[in-house]
Order: structure tokens, then C-alpha cells, then sequence
């Protein structure tokens, strides 16, 4: 046992500063050292955003105020943010998955008692519980998943059956929902509500050419809104960028809200490498109000198809946000 006021400072070289600065706590230590988030030299310093709520949650030590516990997803992200470094979303605790559930029994059993797999209530450090859906999912996962998104469902909702069978089908085709939450909610909302779109896309095209040494890509766009239609071009660092600043341009028109949304990340995953040139692609984008963070997806064999189809959902669910 540790005498005297002594601290603790690790570093998380072998990936157990967090443990080692828990245990030395444990021996008497009163003061520990750390960094938000891990952040420093090598692999990091301990990490006070796992320390302070096992101290406090685990532990039953005094370290900060209850109502700061709350705040510990807050700090974590307000941190990522001015360090423009993109959130780890499995961090323990305050990561995005951190309470997240997917197979179907699983997902029963929190409905019905959530601390058969919660270790704690998400919102005592300011978290929530995320239900996925995928081929894993079953009916509880759709009527959390929807209750979640905002809609009114239960267990007997009668479209649970055919939303369930359409995710999936699509699943099975290479969609992938749980990092393109927007793409879902507008798939459970066209079943729910059976609403008129706000908007199709009736034609695109996408050319490029060399402009001196320079090459340009130029996207054409022809979309359709009630009775009205636009047919708008616009150039771009490639034919996606393209593409959005031709849907972006049409719609404005219509929407003038739309101006506020713009792309902050692209990913392509390329779903059969064996396939070669002809394999089927997932594109997930991230898109951004300025206020909120969404993301969509699109599948396809052909790439720009598939970031079309990503790019329609993103601006269709910026019209749906309050």
C-alpha cells in the first residue's frame, strides 16, 4: 500500500495505462495524470475519458462532480473537435458503439431489461443507447431502431415485416447501414408514411476532359420537383464532387436550405475484390449541416451509381431535418 500524497503517471505504450494508473489508485495513490481522450507522444497517455468513470462508476471514488460525469461524452468530442482529429467511435464509454446492440436476441433483451447488457445507463456520462440493424436484425431491432429515428411503431406495426425483409435484401446486395443511419431512416419513413418524394433524379451524365494540363469533370443533372423540373451543370475535382455541385445547384432552386449542406467524407469500399474492375462498390458519404452529421449509402457496380444514389439520400434527408 502507497503512503504519503503520491500521483500516478502512465503512458499507454503496451496498452495499459488506464489499468495501471487504476491500480495504482488502488494502492493509495491519490492524484492521477492522464490526458483527454489519450492523446500524446507514441501511443498515448492514460486516458482520463476511461479513468474517471471507472473511478467514479466502478470504484465508488470521488473524483468529480456527478453533473460533470454527465458532460464526459461532451468534453471527448468538444476535444476531437479542436484537434480536427475524427472521433474513435469505439472508445470505451463515450464512443458512439459504446452501447450499441445489434443481433436480434440481444437487442430483445435490452428492450425488455437494459442492464442484462448495459454495465451502466449511457446518459450517466452523457451517452445513449444505439440499436444497429443488419442482417443480424430482428423485429426489435426495427421498432427500436424506428423509435429511435422519431416514428411512432410497436410490435404490431403491420410495415415491420416488409421493412425488416427489405433491409435484408438490400444487406444481402452490400448495403450497410449502421454508419449510414440517414439511408435507413428514409427507408423506414417511405414505408411508414408513404409519402411523394421531395425530389427524383431523372438524368445525370458525367464527362470529363483535358483542359490543357489540367483535366475537368463536368456532371449535367436533371431532376424533378412536383411539376417543375431543372437541368443544371456544374465542374468538379472529380465526377462525385461534380455531380453534387449539379444536384446541389438544381435544387437550391427549390430548397434554398440545401446551400447549408456540403460532404464531409467519402469512402469507397469495393465489396468482391475478386471481381476485379467489375466488382460491386459501397459508398458511404458523411454529410453536414453545420448543426448535425448524417450518413448515407449507395450500391452499386458502377461507382458513380452507387455515389449518386448516396448523395440523393444525404440532400432528401437534409429536406427531412427540422
Amino acid at each position: 500500500m502507497l503512503t504519503g500524497n503520491l500521483g500516478i503517471h502512465t503512458h499507454n505504450d503496451t496498452g495499459l495505462g488506464v489499468a495501471n494508473a487504476l491500480v495504482a489508485v488502488e494502492a493509495g495513490a491519490m492524484h492521477v495524470q492522464g490526458t483527454i481522450n489519450g492523446y500524446g507522444e507514441r501511443t498515448g497517455n492514460c486516458n482520463l475519458i476511461s479513468v474517471i468513470p471507472n473511478l467514479a462508476c466502478k470504484m465508488n471514488k470521488t473524483c468529480v462532480p456527478v453533473s460533470s460525469l454527465a458532460k464526459l461524452r461532451e468534453l471527448s468530442l468538444f476535444v476531437d473537435e479542436i484537434t480536427n482529429l475524427r472521433h474513435d467511435p469505439r472508445q470505451p464509454w463515450v464512443g458512439e458503439t459504446a452501447f450499441a446492440h445489434k443481433g436480434g436476441m440481444h437487442v430483445n433483451a435490452v428492450q425488455k431489461l437494459a442492464r442484462t447488457f448495459e454495465h451502466i445507463d449511457p446518459a450517466t456520462v452523457g451517452n445513449h443507447r444505439r440499436v444497429l440493424v443488419s442482417d443480424l436484425a430482428g423485429r426489435s431491432n426495427i421498432v427500436m431502431k424506428a423509435q429511435e429515428l422519431g416514428f411512432k411503431v410497436d410490435n404490431e406495426t403491420a410495415e415491420l415485416k416488409p421493412i425488416l425483409a427489405q433491409i435484408k435484401s438490400l444487406e444481402h446486395v452490400g448495403f450497410e447501414f449502421e454508419a449510414a443511419e440517414a439511408s435507413l431512416a428514409l427507408l423506414i419513413r417511405r414505408a411508414l408514411e408513404h409519402e411523394a418524394r421531395p425530389f427524383m433524379v431523372d438524368a445525370y451524365h458525367v464527362s470529363m476532359r483535358r483542359d490543357g494540363k489540367d483535366s475537368v469533370c463536368e456532371a449535367t443533372i436533371k431532376v424533378t420537383v412536383g411539376t417543375a423540373s431543372a437541368h443544371t451543370v456544374a465542374e468538379g475535382d472529380g465526377p462525385v464532387n461534380a455531380l453534387d455541385g449539379a444536384l446541389r445547384a438544381a435544387l437550391v432552386k427549390f430548397y434554398p436550405r440545401i446551400a447549408k449542406v456540403k460532404l464531409t467524407d467519402y469512402k469507397v469500399r469495393i465489396l468482391d475484390s475478386t471481381a476485379g474492375t467489375a466488382a460491386r462498390t459501397r459508398v458511404l458519404i458523411l454529410s453536414s449541416d453545420g448543426r448535425r452529421q448524417w450518413g448515407t449509402v449507395g450500391v452499386d457496380d458502377n461507382i458513380i451509381e452507387a455515389s449518386i444514389q448516396a448523395v440523393v439520400d444525404s440532400m432528401e434527408y437534409a429536406l427531412w431535418l427540422k
